[in-house]
């Protein structure tokens, strides 16, 4: 029965830290459109993407520690034939926590007024966790090596 109870928290930490993971590059992509003597539209988006960024990253460590209790203690993807699948995850994982972080440096450069990509840019950068959802998921359903 924990079991199931920490899958379903893991599952409901890791919705919620995509919802930022899908949510704060669409505010990149509104800032990078403010014209220059729109610094109340500026500052507004700019505390929007800080506080989105501070609640990511919250709910970023209960996802990522229920994952790791699910591999390493429950044994998920470490017993038996075809898990390899298990270690693509986790570098897809990787790769998100490391895009957070992209995302956070991104954040600073507009904070300091140094932003030099167009709107365009974050509209594609805005994909980055969709392909990745887009790997992770039959990964985990299907476990197909």
């Amino acid at each position: 029965m924990a079991f199931q109870w920490v899958k379903t928290w893991h599952i409901i930490f890791v919705i919620a830290w995509y919802a930022g993971l899908f949510y704060l590059p669409r505010i990149y992509v509104n800032l990078a459109m403010v014209p220059a003597d729109s610094t109340a539209e500026r500052e507004r988006l700019l505390l929007m993407a800080r506080k989105l960024y501070r609640f990511m990253n919250i709910l970023m460590w209960p996802a990522v520690v229920l994952g790791l209790i699910l591999w390493l203690y429950y044994g998920v993807g470490l017993h038996g034939p075809g898990n390899g699948w298990i270690h693509l995850k986790v570098a897809l994982v990787v790769l998100l926590i490391g895009y957070q972080h992209w995302c956070k440096r991104i954040l600073r450069q507009f904070e300091q007024g140094r932003n030099t990509r167009s709107h365009k840019w974050y509209r594609w950068f805005n994909e980055i966790p969709t392909l990745i959802l887009f790997i992770i998921i039959p990964l985990v359903v299907i476990k197909p090596f």
